[in-house]
């Protein structure tokens, strides 16, 4: 009787989600497809016929030197994110369980304030009068206000504040479940701290490497508010080329051709991810 009255409420949960993922995912990213594949038309946006000519627009110079620098943007703001996150998460690891939950309490409070605003917050902190240049002043530690705003420091500084959790998080997982023994018997075996740390830690831990940078890389290269507002116009980002090809350029099939570039490359992270775990737990058996 219980799983009679059980069937139709299983029945209800996997059409919803079946529906959320048809209708919200999958028809959304075939349109992108569809549209990147069309012709542009300032009329309609995009029209027949069929052609590749907005993917070999990506080989412009002018847009693939705006990739590249993307490109290098968001992999200087994944990398600083890993340099923090990985000692961080380690840490957290290790203190008490309830002093656990209050860090990442902590950690995860910023999210409950708008991205947006909060970047607003950080160009107040960076500009040449704000609270930065104005505490160095006072200290003495500099005789003039530094440029701090419209640079590419600020960008990566804009992005590691907003993206940083994303990767301590994975990183805190993948601590939380690594086993003590092997780190008594990598011990035990004569192997020191620095050797441990590098055929034991690391290895180990790697999932969670890659699946933070699958959390920053690609959402860094994305994020078009935070060059719009630290970075000025010499500091964009895919996110910036994209929403002005779709917003102003009205360049359709160009936006559409971007972002399936930048789906390729989150599906390629996977994979490694995937491929990461799957080499792990082979080992481990």
């Amino acid at each position: 009787m219980r799983s009679l009255m059980q069937q139709p409420f299983r029945t209800a949960v996997l059409v919803l989600v079946w529906g959320w993922l048809l209708f919200l995912v999958l028809a959304p990213n075939l349109l992108v497809v569809g549209a990147s594949v069309m012709t542009r038309d300032p009329a309609s946006f995009i029209s027949l016929p069929v052609t590749l000519d907005a993917y070999r627009q990506l080989l412009n110079p002018l847009y693939l030197d705006v990739f590249l620098h993307s490109l290098y943007m968001a992999a200087m703001t994944t990398l600083v994110c890993l340099l923090i996150g990985y000692p961080f998460a380690w840490s957290l690891s290790k203190v008490a369980k309830r002093h656990q939950v209050l860090l990442i309490f902590l950690l995860i409070v910023p999210f409950w304030t708008n991205s947006l605003v909060r970047t607003y917050a950080l160009k107040l902190i960076l500009a040449t009068n704000g609270l930065l240049n104005n505490a160095l002043l006072s200290m003495g530690l500099i005789d003039e206000p530094m440029q701090l705003l419209y640079t590419e420091g600020a960008v990566v500084i804009g992005l590691v504040y907003l993206l940083l959790p994303f990767m301590i998080l994975p990183l805190y997982s993948v601590f939380d479940d690594l086993r003590e023994d092997y780190l008594r018997a990598s011990h035990d075996l004569g192997a020191g701290r620095f050797s441990t740390f590098i055929h034991v830690i690391v290895p180990l831990t790697l999932p969670g490497v890659l699946a933070g940078i699958m959390l920053v890389l690609l959402p860094a290269m994305g994020l078009f508010f935070v060059p719009d507002i630290l970075g000025g116009s010499r500091n964009l980002l895919v996110g910036n080329v994209i929403k002005n090809q779709f917003l102003d350029a009205r360049n359709w099939p160009f936006g559409a051709a971007a972002s399936i570039m930048l789906t390729l490359a989150m599906a390629f992270l996977m994979f490694a991810h995937r491929l990461s775990k799957r080499r792990i737990g082979e080992e481990g058996v």
